[in-house]
């Protein structure tokens, strides 16, 4: 489905493991049922710096440091964001779940459940907490969500691109707008 519609670019048929060097790599590109994303090296880390305060209709982007790197400390007790190197084109009779991968939900590491809805498309912004009381990292370009695709057996009445959705082709980490 996904070659056929181009739903997905880059797509990884297969399922990675090793980096080019041979090097173990969380895993990333189809698997069973679904396709494991990888996120790219652009993050934004929550902070306390500015006393800012988190609200979704008044976003303070004092509430983050950005940092370009390949490897992302989260602070304890923190969150993050980051956006998938895959771009996304969900077809009209399609609802995309992105969930969690057990690598990192094993670690205290929770990626939040994110419906991608018919007919949007972007990079999809990822949100990551660590609920541990330590330092966690996370790997920039490899697989750190799976996406699960439903599909219908006909159109949803009203898609994402019909009702023009805040958030239609969003690219790089996407803040909360209203």
């Amino acid at each position: 489905m996904a070659e056929q519609h181009g739903m997905i670019e880059p797509f990884e048929p297969g399922q990675i493991k090793l980096g080019a060097n041979g090097e173990r790599l969380i895993s990333y590109g189809t698997s069973s049922y679904g396709y494991d994303v990888r996120c790219a090296n652009e993050f934004k880390i929550f902070t306390n710096i500015s006393s800012a305060m988190v609200d979704p209709k008044n976003f303070d982007e004092r509430s983050f440091v950005d940092q370009q790197t390949d490897v992302c400390i989260i602070p304890p007790n923190s969150f993050c964001l980051a956006r998938t190197v895959e771009y996304f084109r969900i077809p009209a009779d399609v609802l995309t779940i992105c969930l969690g991968k057990s690598t990192y939900a094993r670690c205290g590491i929770i990626v939040n459940v994110t419906p991608l809805e018919p007919e949007w498309e972007g990079h999809v912004t990822l949100e990551f907490s660590n609920t541990t009381t330590l330092p966690a990292k996370i790997y920039a370009h490899e697989g750190v969500a799976q996406m699960i695709f439903m599909q219908s057996d006909e159109r949803c009445e009203t898609t994402y691109k019909d009702r023009k959705g805040k958030y239609m082709g969003q690219r790089g980490v996407t803040l909360p707008t209203t």
